[in-house]
């Protein structure tokens, strides 16, 4: 039996070790290496240090995380509803902690209390997620339908926050947040959401037998002794904790679920439980280097994170539907 290729997973931490290095340095203030070093070494408080802890590490641990996230939900679904076009919006846990978050934004609760836009979003994203399990939990195809329907509701719901929208601030404080970003976060949302991403991770990664069982089928895997009950609620519940806290915190940043498990399969194979953790490993290179990427484009203002993904993700996505146009029968 030949092996498939394995996973250059020593090269992409390589890779992510040195871009989390230059997230520190680049930036509207350049910090060259020398100077970065001096400054943290130099008494504290100073411009290098501040910029470095109050900056640039709170935005760069957010983009390893939300990438490491979105990619590891991705993968996870993928397997799970046996689709090549799943990712963590599908179910609708996205639009749901996009809700919750710009409830706080629409009712000035945010303006209030910092920590009320996270903590909605990931409300808004468990109760999306428990409506998608209620009225999907009969099977994989009641599953999607279920959370097609969530994502509608939830998109509906932004459309009425925007069109009675209080204020032209308020407005454009909503439409700003969903375009999604990981800059000028506070180490305190990220303290907040952390422990929701971390029991998501651990949700799903009770999943890999389950998802390598059922490429056999719902009735073979079954009869493996795998409970798809269980199976679809652990999946569900990783995806609306730690998709869901992600969005909270970044907002609506698409496409990283779809590419990362695709790129990393021709170095895996097709079992989804070699896939989980490169793909995490690559989501989270992704959407940093991304995240750099909007920071020397030279733009009059810099452009939000989820547009850039959108712009790389959709060339991507269409080249995904040619190829399963010409793998069908």
């Amino acid at each position: 039996m030949v092996r498939p290729p394995q996973a250059p997973l020593p090269l992409m931490l390589a890779l992510l070790l040195a871009a989390a290095g230059a997230s520190l340095v680049i930036g509207k203030v350049w910090l060259p290496p020398v100077v970065l070093f001096d400054g943290l070494a130099a008494p504290k408080p100073n411009l290098a240090w501040l910029i470095v802890t109050e900056l640039r590490i709170p935005r760069t641990v957010l983009a390893l995380m939300v990438g490491a996230t979105l990619g590891l939900g991705g993968a996870v679904l993928q397997g799970l509803l046996r689709n090549p076009l799943a990712e963590p919006g599908l179910l609708g846990v996205s639009g749901g902690a996009a809700l919750g978050a710009v409830i706080a934004i629409y009712f000035g609760l945010a303006a209030r209390f910092a920590l009320v836009t996270p903590l909605l979003g990931i409300a808004g994203a468990l109760a999306a997620g428990a409506l998608t399990f209620l009225f999907g939990r009969s099977g994989t195809l009641t599953l999607i339908l279920a959370g097609s329907a969530v994502s509608g509701l939830a998109a509906a719901g932004l459309a009425l926050a925007l069109n009675f929208a209080p204020s032209p601030y308020a407005a454009y404080e909503i439409t700003t947040w969903l375009l999604g970003s990981v800059a000028e976060r506070e180490w305190s949302q990220i303290v907040l959401c952390t422990p929701f991403i971390l029991a998501g991770w651990l949700c799903l990664a009770a999943t890999p037998r389950g998802l390598d069982a059922l490429t056999l089928g719902e009735a073979q895997a079954e009869s493996l002794g795998v409970n798809l009950n269980m199976l679809r609620a652990l999946a569900l519940a990783g995806v609306a904790l730690s998709v869901g806290a992600a969005t909270a915190m970044a907002g609506a940043i698409g496409f990283v679920g779809l590419v990362a498990p695709h790129l990393v399969r021709p170095f895996v194979g097709y079992r989804p439980s070699r896939i989980l953790l490169p793909s995490a490993v690559f989501g989270a290179l992704l959407l940093l280097v991304t995240d750099i990427a909007i920071r020397v484009i030279p733009t009059s203002a810099e452009l939000k994170l989820g547009v850039l993904t959108s712009l790389i993700g959709t060339p991507f996505f269409f080249w995904l539907v040619l190829r399963l146009r010409r793998l069908s029968p």
